[in-house]
């Protein structure tokens, strides 16, 4: 799993992660799936993708500020961990959690049918399931 860790003194410190697979964006916008409300970022921002390989990738989605890696300004790039990575005036330290080896997260473990938790929440609450009339 990737995390990347805001930098701003005096406020509390933000944290997101993205798991193997994962795509995700940043932005001011409500749409965006991590919002940042910081001076200079744009709706939409950049992009960033755990890829199959492990790498964590960054890409720029045409900001008017620009995405920047270690101070550089960027279109597409690969981060590591220790990484600084920046957008508008809000900066993130990227690290990395691997999980131990053959252990999958959480999330993707399937559900045996005859589990508890597979059957829906109204049946296990007693609540008899509605029939569609015919």
């Amino acid at each position: 799993m990737w995390m990347l860790k805001t930098l701003v003194d005096g406020q509390p410190e933000q944290v997101f992660r993205i798991l193997p697979g994962g795509v995700r964006t940043v932005g001011r916008a409500t749409g965006a799936d991590f919002i940042v409300d910081a001076a200079l970022v744009s709706r939409v921002h950049c992009r960033l993708t755990a890829r199959a390989d492990g790498a964590l990738e960054v890409r720029d989605l045409e900001s008017t500020n620009g995405t920047f890696v270690n101070g550089e300004r960027v279109k597409t790039a690969r981060l590591k961990p220790g990484d600084r990575l920046q957008v508008g005036r809000l900066e993130l330290v990227v690290s990395s959690d691997p999980a131990p080896a053959g252990e999958e997260p959480p999330d993707s473990k399937e559900v045996p049918a005859e589990s508890p938790q597979a059957e829906p929440a109204a049946e296990r609450a007693g609540i008899p399931r509605r029939r569609s009339a015919r």
